[in-house]
């Protein structure tokens, strides 16, 4: 399937890559099919994330940048329910990538200019089944994590 995508331009898509949410994402409830992809000009380094893009491929203005929570120090234990797990097909704990949508701060988010970095949603993480192509997002309720600083 070809895709023309306003942020990756034109895309061949291959079914065998196509990520299922079968429930859509929060506030976009009818892109139900994604893919993802490399973000060209994201270069990852020592103090810059692996960036990728979830291109909505039911609106191809819908699209997310993404990396790995890991990426970014902070660390997950989600506990999923009955229904979720089904819903992602879960046989094997390790298929399953966890992802968070950023984006950039803007002029009226940035107090300073040191604010006008990345925005992650820590509270909607992504999970993804990565053998079963299907995925959702859990929006958490409460959000605790632990800090480690180094001096």
């Amino acid at each position: 399937m070809k895709l023309q995508s306003p942020v990756l331009g034109e895309v061949d898509v291959a079914e065998d890559k196509v990520i299922e949410f079968p429930n859509g994402l929060p506030g976009f409830e009818a892109c139900k099919r994604f893919m993802l992809a490399h973000d060209a000009e994201g270069k990852a380094g020592e103090d810059r994330p692996k960036v990728f893009i979830l291109q909505s491929l039911d609106d191809p203005e819908v699209a997310f940048s993404v990396v790995s929570p890991d990426a970014l120090g902070v660390r997950y234990e989600i506990t999923l329910s009955d229904g979720e797990a089904a819903q992602l097909q879960i046989e094997k704990p390790e298929d399953v990538a966890l992802a968070v949508i950023v984006r950039r701060a803007d002029g009226a988010e940035a107090n300073t200019p040191q604010d006008t970095g990345l925005r992650a949603n820590f509270m909607g993480p992504l999970l993804i089944n990565t053998a079963a192509r299907r995925g959702l997002q859990k929006v958490l309720e409460r959000f605790s994590c632990e800090m480690v600083v180094r001096a």
